[in-house]
């Protein structure tokens, strides 16, 4: 596979010395130079691409930009014009998406300062979007390495979950955890609920004491290299009701159908259906949210399972599954794997047990 910014020249530029592209987000200026910093800009053209970054980021960026020529600047407008008339560069397109409206015309004048357009449509944005949907072998490796990270806390959090602790020290503990096993952060702030919390998806983890006969569902990430990971667990303290347990068994098997019909060509809203039948056969209106959504240098990427996703799987694709089932007042459950779609179907990149876990 090409590099992601040689992909970028053929795919959008269509090798055109007269185009180029601009790219200002951290996650893009990350995939493209695999060199994270708060700030910079990214102009990828026909002859290559320039990483410009001032006297923060500059030296740091010359030994470990990759893909790219780095380069400081004290004034970007100078540098913009320098690198526009020696190649003769007539459109250039920008990130929309991730750009905002004084940003856009901040450039737009620059550009226009030099002889060159900007361009405001959504070309770039798609044309990243595309690549960045399919992950390279080196991407899985790093998102493997940070859910590795990830099996850990939660083969380690089983041991601390106790009567009485509440839900932000093992929230807490679940972030310890993953940074003295070498995780340079979470992937996002870690969801904890308990009890009647858990009928909350994205319930912030608070100082309800753990009581006996409470589920507890744990959505966790780590970030590792800059990719993340992200798995969620539903255990129990002590044993549960049947209602209770029946609730967990319904999502498991939602969990585990829709995982079995993935493989490539098969379509994301379909693999949505699947789950979302199950659930709404015996619990319905309590799946409220998306099967689930790519993971990369984001924690939400695309392309993702629901109900709208029209896109086909392909080979490379790293995409969660995660069903629940919320009943407010109740309980929740949720379980999430991120599954990779391979050549003839889907690996699991998670491996804690998703069986009923009562401690």
């Amino acid at each position: 596979m090409k590099n992601p910014v040689e992909r970028l020249i053929e795919g959008l530029l269509k090798n055109d010395p007269h185009k180029a592209a601009l790219i200002c987000s951290p996650q893009n200026r990350r995939y493209f130079t695999q060199f994270p910093s708060s700030a910079g800009i990214l102009l990828v053209t026909a002859a290559g691409a320039y990483l410009l970054l001032d006297s923060r980021y500059a030296e740091a960026g010359g030994k470990k930009a990759q893909y790219c020529q780095v380069s400081g600047y004290t004034n970007l407008s100078e540098k913009f014009g320098e690198i526009i008339r020696a190649q003769g560069i007539q459109q250039i397109y920008m990130e929309t998406m991730r750009m905002t409206v004084a940003e856009a015309r901040r450039f737009e004048a620059i550009f226009q300062e030099h002889g060159a357009e900007g361009v405001l449509d959504d070309s770039l944005d798609s044309a990243i979007r595309v690549q960045r949907m399919v992950k390279s072998p080196e991407e899985i490796a790093k998102m493997e390495a940070a859910q590795a990270i990830t099996d850990a806390a939660f083969d380690h959090i089983l041991g601390y979950i106790r009567e009485g602790v509440t839900e932000r020290e093992i929230a807490l503990e679940i972030e310890f955890f993953m940074r003295r096993q070498g995780a340079e952060g979470l992937a996002f702030p870690s969801i904890v609920a308990a009890g009647p919390q858990g009928s909350q998806p994205h319930a912030v983890p608070s100082e309800y004491p753990i009581q006996k006969g409470d589920m507890i569902t744990m959505d966790t990430g780590a970030k590792l290299d800059g990719y993340n990971s992200d798995m969620t667990r539903t255990v129990a303290l002590g044993k549960l009701s049947d209602d209770k347990r029946h609730v967990y068994e319904t999502v498991l098997k939602a969990h585990v159908e829709a995982m079995k019909v993935v493989r490539p060509g098969v379509i994301c809203k379909s693999v949505d259906k699947v789950a979302r039948d199950i659930i709404d056969a015996e619990y319905p209106g309590t799946f409220g949210h998306t099967l689930g959504h790519g993971v990369g240098l984001d924690v939400h990427e695309w392309p993702g399972f629901s109900t709208r996703d029209e896109t086909p799987c392909e080979p490379g694709m790293v995409i969660t599954d995660e069903p629940g089932i919320y009943l407010p007042g109740q309980c929740g459950v949720r379980i999430e794997d991120m599954v990779l779609v391979t050549e003839d179907g889907y690996r699991s990149l998670t491996h804690s047990p998703k069986e009923l876990i009562e401690l």
